[in-house]
Parts: C-alpha cells; structure tokens; sequence
C-alpha cells in the first residue's frame, strides 16, 4: 500500500509538514516494496488559493490510499475522500516516524478538515 506523507524534505528523516496543500514534498513510501518516491509540491507553496485541491489531486495520481499529514483543510480533504484516500492529521516529528506509527496502528483516520480552508 502507498502512503503519502506531507515532508519539509525529501528523506525519511525530515519532518512531517505541517501543512498538507503548501507541503514542500510528499513522500509516497510504498509498505510493501520499501521503495519511496519524492513528489515535489512546489507549484502549490505560493499558490493565491486551489493549493489543496490541487495537492489532493497531485498525491490521488500516485497511488496513494492513505495521507499522513499535521493540517488538512476542507477542500483538499474533500478531493482525497472523493479518491478514496484516507487522511491522518495531527502528525509530528519525522516521516519515518509517521511511517513508524502508521504501521504499529497508533494513527487515526480522520473523519473531516482539522483547520479553515487557506489556512497557512
């Protein structure tokens, strides 16, 4: 299964951003394989506005079934929902954590936004 996690970085040792549609990266670590993809997020770190739609549309076209992120507003939670991805927010500290407590079932699927639309 292919995680998408939001990361200031491009390795697993970076953090989790906290910011899921102006994320600098995501990270998409496929559990089964190990094998981790780096997607960067760029043309959404500055965008006047559609960034989180336009994040949730860019992680739905890599496979993912799962975002592990800090803040994921109503608009990007919508598009991932449509895609039938599930959204953990409220994560901190390093993707490979992320990963870490994904797997060992310490993180919950969230069942809406946890912040305001443009939220920075």
């Amino acid at each position: 299964m292919k995680l998408a996690i939001s990361s200031s970085g491009t390795t697993l040792d970076d953090a989790v951003d906290p910011r899921f549609g102006r994320a600098m990266n995501f990270l998409v670590f496929d559990t089964d394989s190990g094998d981790l993809q780096v997607i960067e997020n760029r043309q959404n770190l500055n965008a006047p506005q559609g960034a989180g739609i336009q994040s949730g549309q860019l992680v739905a076209g890599t496979g993912a079934k799962a975002v592990i992120t800090g803040n994921c507003g109503p608009k990007a939670f919508q598009v991932l929902g449509a895609a039938g991805i599930k959204v953990f927010v409220k994560v901190e500290g390093t993707v490979r954590q992320a990963i870490a407590d994904w797997k060992a079932g310490k993180l919950t699927a969230a069942d809406g936004a946890n912040v305001e639309g443009h939220w920075m």
